[in-house]
């Protein structure tokens, strides 16, 4: 059905056609990781949301499996199935998450390895109290996104809100069964004109000594914020605060803990061209491969690429030790991929930008630059002339990224049709949206703006599908 589509991404996860948002519900189950996320059956579009659902038993290929919840008539989600979070209630594989209009939080569990699943009939969390000022209205308050678990004895559960004219908030519950909660209060709240007005999609876990907080922010919804700190007294104290990702693509950010210990993150990497072009294209959104989540030593967030990935690795090139300048030959002259993994380490010269142009037509008309700016201290995706349709997003993305005297830029990018993904020093990560018109917009070049850089080396694979 896709076969021809120069933009559908082929070794990123996303449905066999419609829509997609936000990863739910990830669990690792006798050995299967799987993903839940949210799902419209009915197009290319937000509506009718049901929960998804994959399985992989390497991170890599992917199974879809049956719907695992949809919308139930005159039932607390009629009006949809929003997110939420998995957990195994003493070996009963159990989902919660938040019916719609009004928000409510639901529950429903599997007894067949997770392919079906029962529904709790009634909300087991009916509406929030009314002394809690949330923001929105009776039908329309912001109170979603249960994210549980188990300490002790005791299940507890936080939810994203907002108070009215204060800021977001997450809101921590208990219960002793999932089924019957108490509200026990704000485990932080936030100031509206710094980081929003509504928190959703909250996830808290530990990390070696410290807990981590994240948050998505309404209403700027273009970013998944981090906060490090500590969790005492059922309270979260933050010390430090960074961006999950410096573009404006991946959102909606859960996390898993596996078999392994690994804390794992996906995030949804929402579209950027209009709706029209989604529907026209007939899928949108996308997952995010999945990412190991470490604490670095000056406490800042370490995010790398699964090592699975590397399983997709193909055809090999190796380069090392070369001077490039604006005006020199460019020894990637013949290298062409739209989906690739480049592993490039890079040392100023006199550049006062450096780094690759990918996706490059033959004449230039199309490519998108991926560049160090030295005087600016920052890296970023340029993608002003990356497509030559008036339907896509055409502007700069920029990360924070100071390099110390005698440091190196390193690199590792996976380009996927129309997705790219960027890591940078084990904590700075940009993902944007490109969509190249051209059949052979594929070229990769070395870029050297102002002056000259040395590429030390540069290793790139062809990746192979998925085929999912």
């Amino acid at each position: 059905m896709f076969e021809r589509d120069l933009h559908r991404p082929r070794y990123h996860f996303l449905p066999e056609a419609n829509w997609l948002n936000d990863p739910n519900g990830l669990i690792q189950w006798q050995g299967q990781y799987h993903l839940f996320y949210q799902y419209n059956p009915h197009g290319a579009f937000h509506g009718t949301i049901h929960w998804g659902h994959a399985a992989s038993a390497d991170l890599v290929h992917w199974q879809h499996l049956p719907i695992a919840l949809a919308p139930s008539p005159n039932g607390p989600d009629a009006a949809g199935v929003w997110s939420g979070c998995a957990v195994n209630n003493h070996g009963v594989p159990t989902l919660l998450y938040t019916g719609v209009q009004p928000q409510t939080q639901c529950l429903a569990w599997s007894d067949d390895d997770l392919l079906t699943w029962h529904k709790q009939p009634q909300p087991v969390l009916q509406a929030p109290l009314a002394d809690l000022n949330i923001v929105g209205g009776q039908r329309g308050w912001e109170w979603r996104d249960p994210w549980g678990w188990l300490e002790d004895d005791t299940w507890y559960m936080l939810l994203g809100s907002g108070i009215r004219n204060v800021g977001g908030t997450v809101l921590l519950y208990e219960s002793k069964d999932l089924f019957h909660w108490t509200y026990l209060h704000p485990i932080l709240i936030g100031d509206r004109n710094d980081l929003g007005d509504v928190w959703e999609c909250p996830n808290l876990f530990r990390l070696g000594d410290r807990y981590v907080l994240l948050i998505s922010v309404i209403p700027e919804f273009r970013h998944t914020y981090y906060l490090i700190g500590d969790y005492a007294q059922q309270k979260f104290h933050p010390a430090t605060r960074g961006k999950t990702d410096h573009g404006a693509y991946f959102y909606a950010a859960q996390t898993m803990r596996d078999e392994t210990g690994r804390r794992l993150m996906w995030g949804w990497i929402k579209e950027g061209r209009d709706a029209q072009a989604q529907r026209a294209a007939g899928w949108s959104g996308v997952m995010s491969l999945p990412r190991v989540l470490d604490l670095l030593p000056d406490g800042t967030l370490s995010m790398v690429v699964a090592p699975e990935l590397t399983a997709l690795r193909d055809k090999h090139a190796h380069w090392t030790d070369l001077t490039f300048s604006p005006d020199a030959p460019d020894v990637l002259d013949n290298v062409q991929g739209r989906c690739l993994e480049i592993n490039a380490e890079f040392e100023l010269i006199d550049a006062e930008k450096f780094g690759l142009w990918i996706c490059c037509s033959p004449d230039g008309e199309e490519r998108t630059l991926i560049a160090y700016d030295v005087a600016q201290q920052c890296l970023s995706i340029d993608r002003q002339q990356s497509s030559l349709s008036p339907a896509a997003d055409k502007a700069v993305d920029i990360a924070p990224l100071p390099i110390g005297l005698g440091e190196r830029l390193t690199l590792r990018i996976f380009i996927d049709q129309s997705i790219v993904e960027v890591f940078a020093s084990r904590q700075i990560c940009l993902t944007s949206r490109i969509y190249p018109t051209r059949a052979d917009s594929s070229g990769v070049r070395l870029a050297a703006l102002g002056g000259r850089a040395t590429l030390k080396s540069l290793d790139l694979w062809t990746m192979k599908a998925i085929k999912i």
